[in-house]
């Protein structure tokens, strides 16, 4: 019987590492457990790997989460993309740039 052979990642795809896709679930199962977020998809690109959330599958995205490490020199690779398309927090470093999404999650209480 003959074993599978190795897993290789393609070097023409950029891809979250472990780290960095467990910082983007930590953040994700938050925003579930308040019952913002329902669902989430993850492309990944020859320039970038992009995580995005749903409120609904069948809807736009809310947020995007990208990684473009061609930008990491200048301003940063990491960046957090809203529904309309601006760029609420771009950074060099993912866990501050993950931040801008936490201010979404709290809010007054009436």
């Amino acid at each position: 019987m003959n074993a599978a052979p190795p897993f290789h990642a393609d070097p023409d795809r950029v891809v979250f590492d472990r780290t960095e896709l467990g910082m983007i679930l930590s953040v994700y199962g938050r925003f579930v457990a308040a019952g913002e977020w329902r669902d989430y998809a993850m492309s990944f690109l020859r320039d970038a790997a992009i995580f995005s959330v749903f409120r609904r599958a069948t809807e736009h995205p809310l947020y995007r989460i990208e990684k473009r490490p061609r930008l990491r020199m200048a301003q940063g690779a990491y960046a957090v993309i809203g529904m309309d398309g601006r760029v609420l927090k771009r950074g060099h470093d993912l866990a501050p740039v993950l931040r801008v999404l936490d201010r979404k999650l709290i809010r007054p209480v009436d």
